[in-house]
């Protein structure tokens, strides 16, 4: 009761810092983040409550290894420990947080067998047994995810093999197929199956991350002489057909489309190809802020500036990098809240951010 208590005269207080619109501002700034956490359980004294309560959080992403530590369990040890874990969390949003994981199968498999869920295989290997095998794994993650509570899967990868060398794509068989209209048909399955099942499926990574030949994670990685027309295709077409409602955004530097920034931060990527050339208009998520691609060139307060300038809706924070911050979620609340009051972003952004994230989860009945 001390606690709730507390919280009670926490949020009066912050009611009375604020204005009626500067409290509206601030709740709309907070349900564009999606933020990692350490933990296979909460209590009401969890950083993630806070976080919730005071600050409206949109989502979490939920991880089995944790990086800054190097050490395991993170957030996964068992299905029925997990199962409770995302239904403690819901109930504390009241049923409206998304929590997202990355579940494409094969090498990025959060959901492990020694945890006791079943083998997903990968992508690659799916898409070459045919559209059959496809559709099954599909269906097996989406009703695996859907029992545990899980709302929203970082998948499909609908990267095309352009380069089966590249580090995080092609060599961790991440990408269906080095022909695009094969990519684009096994993302139509995963997606159809997914949402069947009420679980978001999110394409990634825009425009392009298969031609590379550096890995993200790490630092920079640059696929201007490399990414080829042909990365796009899949995007055309399942943004052609309606069936998109989420796309990560990829943070690989391509001269072709901006000279200056990565595709993460480039309003000529994310707004004029993404929204204007291939007629988007659902929800854009970054990539993990706290890559290497990210942290080794710009501060986060920058990136996030950028990103939301460019056209980003939700703000990918995975407190997985190099190290893991607690008070994450208030301190960017403050950092934006503070850069709208600047002008440096306006407020119409934020708006616009928030009414994609609130009509997406209103679709999947997690809207207010």
């Amino acid at each position: 009761m001390l606690v709730i208590a507390s919280l009670v005269v926490s949020g009066c207080a912050e009611a009375q810092k604020y204005t009626a619109d500067e409290m509206q501002l601030r709740k709309e700034i907070g349900q564009l983040l999606i933020v990692g956490i350490r933990g296979t359980e909460i209590s009401d004294t969890s950083h993630i409550v806070r976080d919730i309560t005071e600050y409206n959080v949109g989502g979490v992403i939920l991880f089995e290894y944790d990086v800054p530590s190097r050490s395991r369990p993170r957030n996964i040890t068992s299905r029925d420990q997990l199962k409770k874990l995302c239904a403690d969390l819901q109930r504390r949003a009241g049923g409206r947080l998304l929590i997202g994981i990355d579940q494409e199968g094969g090498m990025v498999s959060r959901l492990k067998q020694n945890y006791g869920f079943p083998l997903f295989p990968s992508a690659k290997k799916t898409a070459q047994e045919g559209d059959k095998s496809v559709r099954e794994t599909a269906r097996l993650t989406a009703a695996t995810l859907a029992d545990l509570n899980i709302n929203l899967d970082f998948a499909p990868c609908v990267d095309v093999d352009i380069n089966p060398d590249c580090p995080v794509i092609g060599k961790l068989e991440r990408s269906f197929s080095g022909d695009a209209k094969r990519v684009a048909r096994c993302g139509a399955i995963w997606v159809e199956e997914l949402e069947k099942k009420g679980v978001i499926a999110c394409l990634k990574h825009f425009p392009g991350h298969g031609s590379s030949r550096n890995d993200t994670h790490l630092g920079v990685a640059d696929v201007s002489d490399s990414w080829m027309p042909s990365e796009l295709e899949p995007y055309r077409a399942l943004i052609a057909d309606g069936n998109v409602t989420m796309i990560m955004t990829t943070h690989v530097f391509n001269a072709q489309f901006d000279s200056v920034y990565p595709a993460t931060l480039s309003y000529k990527t994310l707004t004029g190809l993404l929204r204007d050339s291939l007629h988007y208009d659902g929800v854009i998520v970054t990539d993990d802020m706290a890559m290497g691609a990210m942290t080794q060139q710009y501060n986060l307060e920058e990136a996030l500036t950028l990103t939301l300038l460019a056209g980003a809706d939700m703000l990918c924070l995975s407190n997985n990098g190099a190290e893991y911050n607690a008070d994450i979620v208030p301190q960017v609340v403050d950092m934006l809240f503070r850069k709208v009051k600047e002008g440096v972003i306006p407020a119409e952004r934020i708006h616009d951010s928030y009414g994609r994230m609130q009509r997406m989860k209103k679709a999947f009945n997690l809207g207010d």
